[in-house]
């Protein structure tokens, strides 16, 4: 299965304003050697229109970036997470009031962080349970140890929270650390969306990669998408980088030695799949077109909407309710869904971009974004930690929404 490869043209957009987002990408990063390759993916109308590999997908090995380069989407697994979760939803499975000590009892008297360093917290009680939906919404008080902002994300840092061997030993790990906020109080990036991979396999009964396997991969064709790449595939696996302390390109992650390329038992709902660009773009079109692509229906129309809306307490924005974001995140204007920020003001989040955008990113600096309005679906493939090291979701919007003619 395949979308439809057409001219920019046919699905009102620019050849030649489409043509300079390689333009931009050589000279601002790809010349510099700022990053070692990209791979650009603009779809309208459920159309390819820009398809455009640039660069080296493995630097050391002088292997170009292919149209099915496979790389790690880091958080871009989140959004599949939070889609799998809700299909159990649609099975009444679960309400989003729960309160996630239902299937998780240790979480039941979690307390709230004030002070101190791990194991000698200063905790007060929380105001109210955690539930499900403070999970789908990162307003659970969970964090991550990469935001190195308090005492508890140095504990994460500390216990390596997210290294255990099953997702089961990585919950029973975090139940011993308080919160650090009350639930629904605050919105914090945080390890949530793992705590909702392992929801996802106490109601289905299944683990996390068959679940995906069996209820969003293989009906949407997702053939590249997994928590590992096999042996017969890692000719298509990408080289990640970073930027070294003199500012030159570094090796992170080498693709042959990777831990991608063997076996894993820890599944991260919140960061641990592999894919390509086709196949993001067969999950994000299925989100575009209301929850169905080419005759699979993954989700219905309602839950659709109304993992689209915003979820934030007192309808907020991030600008206001986020007590940490990661550095490539605007805030103002921008709200957050069930797994997926959403455009509220276009004015506000400075973006050219509608009401009702849909998008998220990955630490490896890969992004993707659904425009309903525009029927318009981007998906950006890098391999760049950490994401905030350049701001690249910022001007590849101003080049695809400058490329719309009609």
């Amino acid at each position: 299965m395949t979308l439809t490869i057409t001219t920019p043209e046919e699905v009102g957009l620019s050849s030649r304003a489409l043509a300079r987002i390689d333009t931009f990408l050589e000279e601002q990063y790809l010349a510099p050697q700022k990053i070692a390759g990209a791979l650009t993916l603009v779809a309208r109308r459920g159309k390819i229109a820009f398809l455009s590999p640039l660069g080296r997908m493995d630097r050391e090995r002088d292997e170009p970036m292919r149209v099915d380069t496979i790389v790690r989407i880091y958080s871009m697994t989140k959004p599949i997470t939070s889609v799998a979760l809700m299909q159990l939803h649609e099975r009444a499975l679960f309400q989003l009031s729960d309160p996630v000590h239902k299937w998780i009892p240790a979480f039941e008297h979690l307390r709230v962080y004030r002070q101190g360093r791990h194991p000698a917290f200063v905790t007060d009680a929380a105001q109210r349970p955690m539930t499900v939906r403070d999970l789908l919404t990162h307003q659970s008080g969970l964090t991550y140890g990469i935001m190195s902002r308090t005492g508890l994300d140095s504990a994460y840092r500390k216990l390596k929270i997210l290294t255990e061997p099953t997702l089961a030993a990585f919950i029973e790990k975090l139940a011993t650390l308080p919160l650090e906020f009350s639930p629904g109080t605050a919105w914090n990036y945080s390890v949530a969306t793992d705590v909702l991979g392992y929801l996802v396999e106490r109601m289905s009964g299944e683990p996390l990669d068959t679940y995906f396997h069996k209820h969003i991969f293989e009906p949407l064709g997702m053939v590249d998408t997994a928590f590992s790449v096999p042996a017969d595939k890692l000719e298509r696996f990408a080289a990640s980088y970073m930027r070294g302390s003199d500012g030159r390109l570094q090796l992170l992650d080498d693709p042959r030695k990777s831990p991608w390329a063997g076996p894993t038992t820890l599944f991260s709902g919140g960061g641990g799949l592999v894919s390509t660009a086709h196949d993001y773009l067969r999950f994000a079109e299925m989100l575009r077109r209301g929850g169905t692509l080419d005759g699979a229906r993954i989700l219905g129309p309602r839950t659709v909407e109304l993992m689209a809306r915003n979820h934030l307490t007192n309808g907020s924005d991030l600008g206001k309710a986020a007590v940490a974001l990661p550095g490539d995140i605007r805030a103002e204007g921008v709200g957050f869904g069930l797994g997926l920020a959403v455009v509220l003001d276009p004015a506000r989040a400075q973006t050219p971009s509608n009401a009702g955008e849909l998008s998220w990113g990955g630490m490896a600096s890969t992004a993707f974004w659904v425009d309903p309005r525009e029927e318009l679906t981007v998906v950006f493939l890098t391999q760049l930690v950490p994401s905030s090291t350049y701001d690249f979701r910022g001007p590849l919007r101003s080049l695809v929404y400058g490329a719309i003619d009609v």
